[in-house]
Parts: C-alpha cells; sequence; structure tokens
C-alpha cells in the first residue's frame, strides 16, 4: 500500500483536489449558480459583460460593439471561448477553473522536485504536500470556483517559474534551451494580459540565474525570454493606441489602482478594515469618458502623494504590508446594500448610508459582512489553516536555509509580488495566488515533523 502511495502520490494529491472543488461546488451551489434565475455573480461582473459582448458582437469592449481597454483581456477572452463552447454556464466555468488548479497543482509538484533534486531532499514529497495543502486551501477552492481570474493567473505563475527552472537545468544553450526560453517569454508576455504583476518577477529571476551560472550564461538564457516577452503584448498595445491614439499601459484601470492605494486617506481605510477600492476619487479627475486622462491624472495623483509625502509614504506601507501578509481574510469588513464610504474632517473614515451610497456595491460584496457561511466561519477557517501553514512556513525557511540558493527564486516571487501589491493596494484575494509557494515551506516543516514523530515511534521501547 505504501509502495502504491509513494508511486501515485501526485495523482492523489489531483484527485483529493478536483474532490473537493466538486463537492464544495455541489454543497454551496446557491453561491457560484450564476447563470441560473436570481444567480449572483461572485467575482468579476465586469468580465462576464466583456466575455459576453466579445461573443456577440466580436469586439472587446463592456458596451456592445464599442472597443475598450478598461481590463486586461486574457481572461475575458477565455470566458468567451467557453461561453461559445459550453454557453454561459457556471458549471462550465467551474471546470474550467478545476482544470487550471490540478494543472498548477501538478506544476507546483514538479517544482519542488527540480529544486530539491537530491534524495535526500525529499523534493518530491515536499510537491506532494505543498500541492496538498493548496489542494485542501478553503480561501482558494471558494475564490477558484468563482468567475474572476485568479486561476488563471496562478497557471501561468506557475508554469512561469517552472519554465525558467527547466531554463537553467540546460548545460548548453541549444535548441531545447531556445525553445524553453521562448516558451518562458511567451508565458511572460501572455501573462501581462491577465495581470501585469510577472515583470517585477522575471527581473529577480534573473538574480537567481546569476547566483549559480555566469553572467555570460544567464544573458544568453534571459535575452530571449525579454525579447519573446515584449513582442506578444505588442498587438494589444497596437489595439490600445488605435483607440485612444496614446499609450495604454495593458489596461485602463491601473491609474485607478494607484490612486486608491496611494492618497491621504487610504492608511485610515485599512485601518478600519475595508478596501479602498470604494474611495471616492478626486473631483478634479478627468471625466470617465476621457479614460486616457483619466489613467494617466489618476496614477499621477497617487505618484505625487507618495513623492511629496515620504514620512506618510513610509507608514502607509507598513500599513500594506499588514494587510496583505494579514493571517485573517483581508479586507476585515465589507460595506452592505446601501453604503458608502465618507471621510471626515479628522480623517476617519465613515459609513455613509441612504441617498448617494455607492452604486458599485453588489449583493456579493454584501453577503461578505453578513453574518454566516463567508464572514464567520469562512474567516474563522482561513485564520486557523493559514495561520498554522504560515507558521510552518517560517520553520520550514529556517529548515532549508542551506539550500537557500536554489529556493531563492521562491523567495523572490514572494517579495516582487508583496512589492508590487504595495505599489497599488493589498488583500488576500491579491497575495493568495503565490499562497501554494508559500506552502512549499511549510510542506518543509510537516515532512521535518513527520519524519521526526516516525523516528520517535520507531525507536520507543515496546
Amino acid at each position: 500500500m505504501w509502495h502504491r502511495i509513494n508511486k501515485h502520490k501526485l495523482l492523489i494529491v489531483l484527485f483529493i483536489a478536483i474532490a473537493a472543488r466538486i463537492a464544495v461546488l455541489v454543497i454551496f451551489r446557491q453561491h457560484f449558480a450564476f447563470s441560473e434565475p436570481g444567480g449572483v455573480i461572485h467575482g468579476s461582473v465586469a468580465y462576464d459583460e466583456y466575455a459576453f459582448n466579445l461573443l456577440a458582437t466580436g469586439v472587446y469592449g463592456r458596451e456592445a460593439g464599442l472597443p475598450d481597454a478598461g481590463l486586461p483581456p486574457l481572461y475575458g477572452c477565455a470566458l468567451a471561448l467557453v461561453y461559445g463552447v459550453f454557453g454561459r454556464h457556471y458549471l462550465a466555468v467551474a471546470a474550467l477553473h478545476i482544470i487550471f488548479d490540478a494543472l498548477s497543482i501538478a506544476l507546483l509538484y514538479d517544482i519542488c522536485r527540480r529544486l530539491l533534486p537530491r534524495p535526500d531532499q525529499h523534493g518530491d514529497w515536499i510537491g506532494a504536500l505543498a500541492g496538498l495543502f493548496f489542494a485542501l486551501y478553503p480561501y482558494l477552492i471558494f475564490q477558484n470556483l468563482t468567475l474572476n481570474d485568479t486561476a488563471l493567473w496562478m497557471l501561468l505563475l506557475h508554469l512561469f517559474l517552472w519554465l525558467l527552472i527547466r531554463l537553467r537545468e540546460r548545460a548548453a544553450i541549444d535548441r531545447p534551451a531556445l525553445a524553453l526560453a521562448i516558451a518562458a517569454g511567451a508565458v511572460l508576455g501572455v501573462s501581462v494580459l491577465a495581470r501585469a504583476l510577472l515583470p517585477s518577477l522575471a527581473l529577480m529571476a534573473a538574480l537567481w540565474f546569476r547566483l549559480t551560472l555566469s553572467g555570460r550564461e544567464t544573458i544568453l538564457r534571459l535575452l530571449p525570454v525579454a525579447l519573446v516577452s515584449l513582442l506578444v503584448p505588442l498587438p494589444w498595445i497596437m489595439r490600445a493606441y488605435a483607440i485612444y491614439d496614446g499609450f495604454v499601459p495593458i489596461a485602463l484601470n491601473s491609474g485607478e489602482n494607484i490612486y486608491q492605494g496611494n492618497n491621504p486617506y487610504a492608511a485610515a481605510v485599512f485601518r478600519a478594515g475595508y478596501d479602498v477600492q470604494w474611495l471616492t476619487p478626486p473631483i478634479d479627475a478627468p471625466p470617465k469618458d476621457e479614460p486616457l486622462r483619466r489613467n494617466a491624472a489618476l496614477a499621477e495623483a497617487g505618484w505625487r502623494y507618495l513623492r511629496e509625502n515620504p514620512a506618510d509614504a513610509l507608514e502607509l506601507m507598513l500599513v500594506k504590508l499588514m494587510v496583505y501578509w494579514n493571517p485573517q481574510v483581508t479586507p476585515l469588513n465589507n460595506l452592505r446594500m446601501g453604503e458608502k464610504l465618507g471621510i471626515d474632517e479628522d480623517g476617519e473614515v465613515l459609513i455613509i448610508t441612504g441617498e448617494g451610497s455607492h452604486a458599485g456595491v453588489t449583493a456579493a460584496n454584501a453577503a461578505y459582512q453578513e453574518a454566516g457561511l463567508f464572514n464567520i466561519v469562512g474567516r474563522r477557517l482561513h485564520v486557523v489553516y493559514f495561520g498554522a501553514l504560515w507558521l510552518l512556513a517560517i520553520a520550514g525557511v529556517w529548515l532549508r536555509r542551506r539550500d537557500w540558493r536554489m529556493l531563492s527564486l521562491l523567495f523572490f516571487a514572494q517579495v516582487s509580488q508583496t512589492a508590487m501589491y504595495l505599489l497599488f493596494h493589498p488583500s488576500t484575494r491579491y497575495r493568495s495566488p503565490t499562497d501554494p509557494l508559500l506552502f512549499i515551506f511549510s510542506a518543509c516543516a510537516a515532512l521535518w515533523l513527520l519524519r521526526r514523530w516516525r523516528r520517535r515511534r520507531i525507536v520507543q521501547p515496546r
């Protein structure tokens, strides 16, 4: 029996992952069945509209037949493909995301096996345990069954890391190495059409290559990655330029995100436990019917606040860091229907109700603040599950300190994504895609504890 488990451990983990997601989908069907009468979308209403309009008109735009670059196109296009083949049905979306999760777990397993290749390092078992922690992670099970791009983004993240590891393993710059470099560049370029976050990781990954390879070998491996990654999103950038007669940094939501995370009220909103997405843009911001000017103005307002208020900016970054790595689900609070965030004269957060309340608050948003499955059970379960694995990960980092050169790629992944969200605005949703990489260190500690417990049982006198 043990031999069979050892031989098929990845398949067992994948079976557990798929079974857990199907079970949640069936038991809590009412929370995911957005396509049925009275159904509510938990996730992104915007991507649903983009996909529906693309399928109906052949034009990527939130308004039917009107092209735009409001959101990155990759997930919306993938969703349109699913709608076109299977219809607009929640089961089709969930099935796609389950496949993405299964592929991410398989890549996570092989990442561990390749980063820790010696038999005494137990990379295969660490990968299986990390995959199991991912498979049963309640937050990501729920998140990746809803209509949002997280599962796709996680797959791209794991695939990019896996390709970099494979590229570094090549002893020479031969055709297979070039093919891996081109594939890594393609994934990097495609990823910015989902979330423009991987370029920062790519820059730090160059340091990982340099730790064990010469400068020449590092450049020869990564130059094709960089060139291909620049070419892939070029058609989308040219399309956006033709629409707006100006350069668009992938999507026109970047400026709003920068301003929301960097303004005089952001720290107060974070401390109050709310998400800064509900902050009202400045009064002098260009109107929404001038999206290019509005995006640039909001971005500049955010960067200007950081430049002109260095002391406050440092405090804000520390607050964001605590929000990002909080073992609790953040934001801690959500607005209810008919509520709006306000700021009084002293900079304190107010919750305004009645006329003029924030129109963007949906029934799905409000559900996370009501007592019940999400706000009571889900939050407590997350603290226990993630909190325990977080503490194990700290121990695992110490236990694997001698392997720091190879495992530094995992550190760079965490540091780069943390830094990106400190520039914008953080939450558990934005941190969770890198949590399985953190669980690798949790698995290191868990395996060490299991082996220690087993040895004590063997030597214990009967």
